[in-house]
């Protein structure tokens, strides 16, 4: 027990998924702990930070411990805010009370928000994890005692797709910087004052052939084996020789686990090495590339348990072969570029995408080149071939140009939609965070503008506090592609995979039809497109076992395609219970879709994502993940299912550590696709040669590090 706070409340920040086109920029804002401004109290200070990720089977677990020190004479309370890690599924959020780790369970949102006030009131332990909207995440955590520590424990999925054979995990640790207000209200330690950790573990089913940290160089990465499948490991520490992987132990829901992140300290025998500050400042990105000339397939995962339900969930995730033909008729690009006040830092990098744009492009192209800040500007008064001469004119023009005030996206769009040429297609590039804050606003008016034309809009996210809501929705309605990138990133990657997109036709009107065995309650329930060396992923529910027949139906241009096959749904399979909080997930973010594109309120959506939210214990606009006494959680009522919930999961995360990864194909027998999935230096279609001559110019240009370990033969 503890007492009340009756001063200023101390605030903490995790890590940032900076979702942008930046390449070299400083840093606006990054994760650490907050106070406000003219605070008399001094700094709480982060003293450890550990990371385990292990990605397998198509999703990546993300578990984060951290340790807080209050070095004051006060008690204080602490905020601990973090971005929005793109697409996280957060379930697990443990705060140590006494030394016993307890699990938070989902609440409705303003009912989790009044008890943990009340807890507070009394002096009682407490926390609280609430989402705010797209930007972040705000973690309470009351009380930290003077000169003691707390510790908490946050774990998060996401989906680990693959574009062109080739995936990227992302761990955010940079702000977006875009909410003024907010930013100048806090100010923020960003330091690990004793121990940083950060381990991924790559375990695959189909042979990795490279992997990679583009922005940390000073990683250790190395090859396993474990029972002749090879696991890939990278690790960053702030105490280069004395931390290693391993860092977190896996903590039990059900017991004192009180070693906790403390087991990632500095090894015995190492004293003599002073930690060094690890500044949470930098995205750290990890990518890896599958073996060239695996086949175009489908994969299953699922989880079903028959002694505790009939449902089962699965996940089914579908790697097209190479059969998209390239496009051979001119087409026209306007590039929209946001060079508004919150693009400070990032405006350089901007140009350096432009830059690889426009060499891209093939000679019977053309394009213009639009600015806008609160107001427009434009390179030309119309299309201009794409040559050397204009190219280099261009550059010239945009790098002239510094960032300014105001964010009149509307206008912007506006510009690069009126003139356009009916006889030629035309692709639109925005690289923006969408910040619209000058003149129209509304998300109505943006997807009504975009129904206006036939385009397809490309949309390079830029910031972690990106208006995805409007960046999103306004893309998909084009048909087009929106691309989160970091600071972290290799642009030249990103580039990359947009150019094969943008060169070749696309899947149109796809559509999943199922005999046999049904697979019910599809999500997501509309899929408008699909582009080269894109995957599709769907999530489902079964009753029964037994043998479903699949039926991919796409359109490539005025052709239909169909592509069968025939896969067994099993009657246990308990390895993977996480799939039942990605379905729900998945559910959820069908519903806020809907309501986000109406731009109104549904109180029947929204409870509807209440209810989905609690019995998944998943932590959504709705919903908050509350940890209180165990007295006190019996006293309010609240049903401890996500504490059931999360030790089934942990059970099946160490089991899983002590086997190879199994094979998840499920069409082996009877291919759904012919050919080999899409690279970006093989395989059908064109492109690739452009893709390696530019990252073969990069190496030359000492831009780009590759680290391509391979076993010894």
């Amino acid at each position: 027990m503890g007492h009340p706070l009756t001063q200023m409340f101390r605030t903490m920040c995790l890590g940032s998924a900076l979702v942008g086109l930046i390449w070299i920029s400083p840093v606006a804002d990054a994760a650490g702990l907050l106070k406000p401004v003219g605070s008399q109290y001094r700094d709480m200070q982060i003293q450890s930070h550990h990371v385990e990720v292990v990605i397998q089977d198509g999703h990546a677990t993300t578990a984060i411990e951290q340790t807080f020190y209050n070095p004051n004479p006060d008690t204080l309370e602490a905020l601990y805010s973090f971005p929005v890690p793109q697409q996280a599924v957060v379930g697990e959020f443990i705060y140590w009370i006494n030394d016993v780790p307890v699990v938070a369970e989902a609440v409705p949102r303003q009912k989790a928000r009044e008890i943990y006030e009340d807890q507070k009131a009394q002096g009682n332990a407490t926390a609280l994890t609430e989402k705010d909207d797209y930007k972040r995440f705000d973690m309470r955590v009351f009380p930290v005692q003077p000169q003691q520590s707390v510790k908490v424990r946050l774990v998060y999925m996401q989906d680990a797709l693959l574009d062109h054979g080739v995936g990227r995990y992302l761990y955010p640790l940079e702000e977006g910087g875009v909410d003024e207000a907010r930013d100048s209200f806090w100010q923020r330690n960003a330091v690990v004052e004793q121990d940083f950790s950060f381990n991924v573990t790559l375990r695959s089913a189909y042979p990795v052939d490279g992997v990679r940290l583009p922005s940390h160089p000073e990683a250790e990465i190395h090859q396993e084996m474990q029972a002749g499948a090879a696991l890939w490991r990278a690790s960053l520490t702030s105490q280069p020789e004395s931390l290693h992987t391993g860092a977190i132990e896996s903590v039990s829901a059900n017991e004192d686990t009180s070693q906790g992140a403390e087991s990632g300290a500095a090894g015995e025998g190492k004293a003599s090495h002073q930690p060094r500050a690890m500044g949470l400042d930098k995205d750290i990105v990890f990518y890896w590339r599958l073996q060239e000339g695996l086949p175009g397939r489908v994969d299953m995962v699922t989880y079903r348990d028959p002694k505790v339900s009939t449902k089962g969930t699965v996940k089914l995730t579908f790697t097209p072969g190479d059969d998209l033909g390239p496009v051979t008729q001119g087409r026209d690009w306007v590039f929209v570029l946001d060079k508004s006040g919150s693009m400070n830092g990032k405006y350089a990098t901007l140009v350096e995408g432009v830059r690889q744009g426009l060499g891209k492009l093939p000679a019977q192209d053309r394009f213009r080149i639009i600015l806008f800040d609160e107001s427009t500007q434009e390179f030309s008064k119309g299309f201009v071939p794409v040559d050397s001469n204009n190219i280099n004119q261009a550059l010239a023009w945009v790098e002239g140009i510094s960032p300014g005030n105001g964010t009149d996206l509307y206008q912007g769009l506006k510009r690069a939609l009126t003139p356009l040429d009916a006889d030629r297609s035309t692709g639109v590039v925005l690289i923006t965070d969408g910040v619209a804050n000058v003149g129209v606003t509304e998300k109505r008016r943006f997807l009504e503008l975009m129904q206006q034309q036939d385009v397809r809009l490309f949309t390079f996210i830029m910031g972690n506090s990106a208006n995805t809501p409007l960046l999103v929705p306004m893309t998909r309605l084009s048909n087009g592609v929106a691309t989160s990138v970091s600071n972290a990133d290799d642009i030249v990657g990103h580039l990359m995979n947009i150019t094969s997109k943008l060169t070749h036709q696309a899947y149109r009107n796809i559509r999943l039809d199922m005999d046999g065995v049904k697979i019910n309650d599809l999500t997501p329930q509309e899929i408008a497109s699909l582009y080269r060396g894109e995957q599709l992923v769907l999530f489902g529910h079964y009753f029964a076992a037994g043998e479903a027949k699949l039926t991919l139906t796409m359109d490539i241009g005025a052709e239909s395609r169909e592509y069968s096959t025939k896969v067994m749904l099993p009657e246990a399979a308990l390895d993977y219970p996480e799939l039942e909080r990605m379905w729900a997930f998945s559910a959820i973010n069908g519903l806020q879709e809907q309501m986000d594109y109406l731009e109104q309120k549904d109180s029947d959506k929204e409870k509807a994502i209440e209810d989905i939210a609690i019995e998944y214990g998943l932590l959504t606009d709705y919903t908050s993940l509350l940890v209180v006494e165990e007295d006190v959680f019996r006293q309010l009522g609240i049903e401890r299912d996500n504490r059931r919930r999360v030790s089934t999961e942990q059970a099946a995360r160490k089991t899983r550590e002590t086997q190879p990864p199994a094979p998840t194909r499920a069409d082996k027998h009877q291919p759904m696709f012919s050919q080999p999935q899409p690279t970006h230096s093989g395989g059908g279609g064109g492109g690739g040669s452009m893709g390696l001559w530019t990252l073969l110019v990069l190496l030359l240009l000492g831009r780009v590090r590759l680290v391509d370990v391979r076993p010894s033969r």
